[in-house]
C-alpha cells in the first residue's frame, strides 16, 4: 500500500512539474516600448533613421549649417520631426542626436546636426519615397561618408558667389562630410595624385586631407566615382580622381571660405556632381 501511495505521489509531482514548465513556456515577456529616433534596415538604403513607429526621416541639403530652412509651404510636404524622448535604440549613437529651436519657436530633432523631417507621401511604415527629390532631400542615415550641401557660397573675403564663381546670391550644391564641413579639390592636382601635401605633412594643418572609410553615399553620388589614395601614410578619399581636402579656416559647418583662397574658384574649388574628371598626369 505504501509503495502504491509513493508511486501516485511521484506521478502527481511529475505532472505538476510538467504543467509548471508548460506555463512558463507560454509566458510572454513584455515588449519594451520604442521611443525617440530608431534605426531600421531598408533593402535599398541599408541603415536608415525612423521615428518610433518606423516612419522614415530625412535630411535637407539646404540645412547644412544646422538651421531649418524648410518653412511655410515646404512644411506641408516635409513636416518637421520632433521627439523629446531619448532614443531607446541601443544601436544608435545617442551623442549624435540633438535638437534645435526654430525661428518660430518650435523644436526639431537633429542627427549629426541635420534637422529631421518626414515626407508626407510616405504612407506606410518602410516607405522611402522622398529620397533624392530635387537632388537635395535624402533619407537620413547614420553612416554617410559624404553629404551634399545646397547653400550660399561666401568666400574668405566675405563676398557672396554663385555656382559659377560670379558675385551674386543663390544656393550652390557642393560636397561636405557627414557633419556639414565643406570639401575641396586642389586645382594643380592630377587624377589620383595629390600635389599639395608635403611629405612631412607640415601643410596638412591648413588643408587637411579628407580621410574616412567609405560606407554610404547620398543617392546622387555613385560609388564607382569614389577612390582612395595613399598620401604619406594617410588614406585620402578622391572623387572623379580629385583628392578631397578640408579648409582649416572653415570654422563652422556650412562655411565654404576656401573657394576664394589663391584665386576665386580656381585653386581651391568646391566639389560637386558636376565637377569634371581630374586630368591625368602626362
Amino acid at each position: 500500500m505504501l509503495i502504491y501511495l509513493k508511486r501516485n505521489l511521484m506521478a502527481i509531482v511529475c505532472i505538476a512539474m510538467i504543467f509548471t514548465a508548460a506555463c512558463k513556456k507560454k509566458t510572454v515577456e513584455p515588449v519594451a516600448e520604442k521611443k525617440g529616433i530608431q534605426l531600421a534596415t531598408d533593402a535599398k538604403f541599408g541603415a536608415v533613421l525612423t521615428d518610433k513607429d518606423g516612419k522614415s526621416l530625412y535630411f535637407f541639403a539646404t540645412d547644412v549649417a544646422g538651421t531649418a530652412n524648410c518653412t511655410g509651404g515646404c512644411e506641408a510636404v516635409w513636416p518637421l520631426y520632433y521627439s523629446a524622448d531619448a532614443s531607446t535604440d541601443l544601436n544608435l549613437n545617442k551623442a549624435e542626436v540633438g535638437e534645435i529651436t526654430r525661428a518660430d519657436g518650435r523644436k526639431q530633432s537633429t542627427y549629426k546636426g541635420y534637422p529631421l523631417y518626414y515626407y508626407a507621401t510616405d504612407a506606410v511604415t518602410g516607405d522611402v519615397k522622398g529620397d533624392g527629390i530635387g537632388g537635395i532631400w535624402f533619407v537620413a542615415k547614420p553612416d554617410y561618408s559624404l553629404m551634399l550641401a545646397n547653400a550660399q557660397l561666401v568666400g574668405a573675403n566675405g563676398k557672396t558667389y554663385t555656382s559659377a564663381y560670379v558675385e551674386g546670391t543663390g544656393n550652390t550644391k557642393y560636397f561636405t562630410d557627414a557633419l556639414g564641413r565643406t570639401l575641396y579639390a586642389f586645382g594643380p592636382d592630377k587624377n589620383n595624385k595629390n600635389n599639395y601635401t608635403k611629405a612631412d605633412l607640415s601643410n596638412n594643418a591648413i588643408w587637411p586631407v579628407y580621410e574616412i572609410e567609405l560606407k554610404s553615399l547620398p543617392s546622387v553620388i555613385t560609388k564607382d566615382l569614389i577612390g582612395v589614395i595613399d598620401v604619406f601614410g594617410k588614406k585620402q578619399m578622391t572623387y572623379k580622381g580629385w583628392p578631397l581636402y578640408y579648409f582649416a579656416s572653415d570654422a563652422k559647418r556650412g562655411d565654404n571660405k576656401g573657394i576664394t583662397v589663391g584665386g576665386i574658384g580656381t585653386v581651391w574649388p568646391y566639389v560637386s556632381t558636376s565637377t569634371a574628371v581630374a586630368p591625368v598626369a602626362p
